[in-house]
């Protein structure tokens, strides 16, 4: 501050008391370059000012330092529940997240949720050295002590799956994405969620038929204005307005939940899986540039944002998320499933391998989550021993040199109240959860928070690496969930066709409102094709064909070939009612059940 105004090259390195200034909070390239040998005494301006200012964004980034009176850059400590009001809470919460039964809340304390912690890691290493003689995945080179996965050879589908798909496609009804949305309005009646912020009756002359066209047009990207000259009988402005004044970002979030609720009543859907497991993973999405949410992303190499899903077992989309390129996505992993109004809860939460953050396992364990990523580095993780005497007869190289990378214990018994004063006030939304997240990032010095759930989340990934190097089906199973999400994201840039896929929207709530009427219109597509799909099952049957539910669970609701989705748009759809859907299907799928939890085996157990 006293040299602000200082335009020469140099200034003191003295404080006003005529000492030194100390810039040990800098790195040691950092202290070379802001002195010139020729001018002792005396600090290089501009490398000092800009050696000053990379630290302070650091600590603004890791929450180190805060900014009295910022939304982004707030004490958000401050946002957290008094201690009195999570005591009140805790014991209910602790029941309903696992971390203990009912009864036993009243006696849980740190030292039973440090115990239980190290217990749960003993166990894992214990079953993952124990089982390795048989584990024919998982090599440990007895020289090196370099561990390598076998990769799996799938067997490739079956002859029945594949008549039987190629079948349900030959069959499939032709369709138009208008008709669809129609018939879905009709039977799930999501239409109903939007109105105008007053909440009073909509002052339209047909609010279904225009909450239809609405979705429709803003669900394909094509704008209202282009799709009013494909359109008779509306206009771009009509389109607009009510695009505007009658759907919210909570509303569309209400009527996708409305999808998602009657899809998980489908017996079709349980070919596909229980709605206990969901995927998460993000797709780039093209923008213009002047706008504030747009980045260039390194990753692919244009400007844009991220489209994030949480995709269930069942192919749905649950909650879907819009958020800039240069955001570690795995904040935004819990934040989804928080967000979920649905019915269907899904407790595995599995994703690509930027899910892998140390603080982000913490926080799902602490909320009740069993996060198990797909992880590609894993090799360059570390294994954490759960004490210094810890050894193991097969796999102790895993975990590196003998006595080394131990638990700090301790360190977590003694941040327990903090751990809960955290997740609770996650959970009670007094602070979101990505706000959070972003916050508990790696080089934050003087952040406690962070020290606690990076070890709680040390335990939890060990965990999980040794359940995912020592469970095969565990493996394939976060396989297939990843590869699900990755096609729903081409399934959804396949249904928001217009514009080319690029957001022509400037404003960062009308780009979250595009993300969440392109998922309200691709989810009604999937609950229209599996109604479709069912319907040719039951004609299947009764023209004597047998249907294996492991041959079905092979046929996914992301089809396409029978959908139009170009030319002029008729509106004649709008007014024809459907006869009510049948959502049952006389298909017993429990030996898929039967199937998931025999495959659990190792995972189970640990």
């Amino acid at each position: 501050m006293r040299h602000e105004s200082a335009r020469g090259e140099y200034i003191t390195a003295l404080g006003e008391d005529g000492k030194t200034i100390d810039i040990s909070f800098a790195t040691q390239n950092w202290r070379k370059a802001v002195f010139d040998k020729t001018r002792p005494g005396r600090f290089v301006r501009k490398h000092f000012e800009a050696m000053v200012f990379t630290h302070l964004a650091e600590e603004l980034r890791t929450g180190d330092v805060a900014v009295v009176g910022s939304e982004e850059y707030a004490d958000w400590s401050e946002q957290l529940l008094a201690w009195e009001d999570i005591q009140e809470k805790l014991a209910d919460y602790l029941v309903e997240v696992g971390l203990c039964e009912e009864g036993e809340a009243g006696a849980f304390d740190a030292a039973s949720f440090r115990r239980q912690l190290e217990d749960k890691l003993r166990g894992a290493a214990a079953a993952a050295d124990a089982g390795y003689p048989d584990n024919e995945g998982l090599v440990i080179d007895p020289e090196t002590g370099i561990p390598s996965l076998k990769p799996h050879r799938s067997e490739g589908q079956r002859p029945s799956a594949k008549r039987l798909e190629q079948e349900v496609k030959a069959r499939m009804p032709e369709r138009t994405l208008m008709g669809i949305v129609a018939r879905t309005a009709y039977w799930v009646e999501w239409w109903r969620r939007f109105g105008p912020p007053s909440g009073n009756d909509p002052k339209l002359k047909d609010p279904f038929g225009r909450y239809v066209l609405t979705t429709f047009v803003k669900g394909t990207n094509m704008g209202p204005y282009e799709a009013a000259k494909h359109i008779p009988g509306v206009s771009g402005h009509e389109l607009s307005y009510v695009a505007n004044r009658h759907f919210s970002i909570a509303l569309l979030n209400e009527a996708v939940a409305d999808l998602v609720n009657a899809h998980a009543r489908l017996d079709i859907s349980q070919a596909w899986g229980d709605g206990t497991a969901v995927a998460a993973d993000g797709t780039h999405m093209d923008t213009y540039l002047n706008n504030l949410l747009a980045e260039t992303s390194v990753r692919y190499g244009k400007a844009g944002g991220i489209a994030y899903h949480h995709i269930s077992d069942t192919y749905i989309a649950l909650f879907t998320h819009f958020i800039p390129c240069g955001v570690w996505e795995a904040v935004y992993i819990i934040e989804g499933l928080l967000k979920n109004t649905s019915e269907v809860k899904p407790t595995t939460v599995h994703a690509d391998t930027q899910g892998q953050s140390v603080p982000v396992f913490a926080l799902a364990h602490l909320l009740g989550f069993d996060l198990m990523p797909r992880i590609r580095n894993w090799k360059g993780l570390t294994f954490y021993r759960p004490s210094k005497q810890s050894e193991y007869v097969h796999i102790d190289s895993l975990f590196g040199e003998a006595g080394k990378n131990v638990i700090d214990w301790d360190l977590i018994e003694s941040q327990f109240r903090h751990l809960m004063k955290v997740a609770v006030s996650v959970r009670e939304g007094a602070i979101s959860s990505a706000t959070l997240l972003k916050r508990l990032r790696s080089g934050s010095r003087k952040n406690s928070t962070y020290t606690a759930f990076r070890e709680v989340g040390r335990v939890i990934r060990t965990v999980q690496l040794l359940r995912y190097l020592s469970d095969a089906p565990l493996r394939r199973r976060v396989t297939a969930a990843t590869n699900k999400v990755e096609s729903f994201n081409r399934f959804s840039q396949w249904v928001g066709f217009g514009n080319q896929g690029v957001l022509a929207d400037n404003d960062p709530i009308e780009q979250e409102k595009a993300m969440k009427f392109n998922a309200l219109l691709t989810n009604a597509v999937i609950f229209h094709n599996a109604l479709d799909i069912a319907e040719i099952v039951r004609q299947l049957l009764e023209e004597g064909w047998e249907i294996d539910p492991e041959d079905l669970a092979h046929i996914s609701p992301y089809l396409t070939e029978h959908i139009k989705r170009f030319g002029e748009y008729s509106t004649h759809e709008l007014g024809i009612q459907p006869e009510a859907y049948d959502p049952k299907l006389d298909v017993d799928f429990t030996q898929l059940r039967d199937q998931d939890l025999r495959a659990e085996g190792f995972g189970t157990a640990a």
